[in-house]
């Protein structure tokens, strides 16, 4: 992995995401390079889209920036992190996630976390507010599908563990269930599993399926061809049948009734028809 120090102009930025008035990614890239990301397909830096999960650029001077921007800019929620995991395993060495919550919480700001690692167990002693919330992102809590798909990120177990010991600390959890791929992580017992967890540790859960923008298929071509070659050809179709979302999400709704867990769509729940690209 290559490691480029860059700065910033701004930490925080305006976001267009459901609930967040701004994103703050303290790296540019992502080391856990999952399969399914399609974040490098929109992504302005191209060195790091061409080079996804390869090269990863701290943002050197964001504390100072960001020390500036919290006593100007009007407060909201800041979402962190959105397009990087914040807790990746980069962050050991240059603290920029920890460091950047203890600012934003020092001014008031409210926090949304988000993330796949259990780095964030590190930062117990500082996320101890009703300022935070925290989300894991859990795909499947068949490790052995994880591993296929997130290799790099903190095993499904751990994960589990992120969400019990935040609520435990009654802290605000939500589960992020997500991408939902099409005859992949999208059966009945996933399904049961994740809404128990998230019943275990009072958690919401949010459901996203598969984004195939720009590269993401090639992404997953190697893993489809493993798992089921047919998909390969199927998944196009499936993501963009509104019918089979609609399936899927009242498949999840019904058992979130059954045990009493809120549940949500990340997105309006109407299928925009994508183009998909190899």
């Amino acid at each position: 992995m290559k490691i480029i120090e860059v700065k910033c102009f701004s930490g925080l930025v305006l976001s267009k995401l459901p609930g967040l008035r701004y994103c703050l990614n303290p790296y540019i890239g992502c080391e856990h390079a999952c399969k399914y990301c399609y974040v490098s397909s929109i992504l302005k830096d191209k060195e790091v889209a061409l080079n996804w999960g390869e090269i990863i650029k701290p943002k050197i001077n964001l504390l100072e920036v960001l020390i500036k921007e919290v006593k100007k800019k009007k407060k909201g929620v800041v979402g962190v992190s959105t397009s990087t995991d914040p807790y990746q395993p980069l962050e050991k060495k240059y603290n920029l996630t920890r460091k950047s919550l203890e600012i934003l919480k020092n001014e008031g700001f409210p926090i949304s976390i988000q993330t796949k690692s259990n780095l964030i167990l590190r930062d117990l002693d500082l996320i101890s507010s009703n300022l935070f919330d925290i989300g894991v992102t859990i795909t499947t809590l068949n490790q052995e599908l994880a591993e296929k798909l997130e290799p790099k990120a903190s095993k499904p177990d751990a994960r589990a563990q992120i969400l019990e010991e935040f609520a435990s600390r009654k802290i605000q959890t939500w589960l992020f269930y997500g991408p939902i791929i099409p005859e992949v992580n999208d059966d009945y017992e996933t399904i049961v599993k994740i809404v128990k967890l998230a019943k275990k540790t009072g958690s919401k859960i949010i459901c996203d399926k598969l984004n195939l923008k720009k590269f993401v298929l090639k992404s997953l071509k190697s893993f489809l061809e493993d798992w089921d070659s047919t998909l390969i050809e199927k998944i196009p179709i499936l993501v963009n049948l509104q019918s089979k979302w609609n399936e899927t999400f009242e498949k999840i709704e019904s058992l979130c009734t059954k045990f009493n867990v809120q549940v949500e769509s990340a997105f309006p729940r109407k299928i925009k028809l994508t183009q998909y690209f190899y």
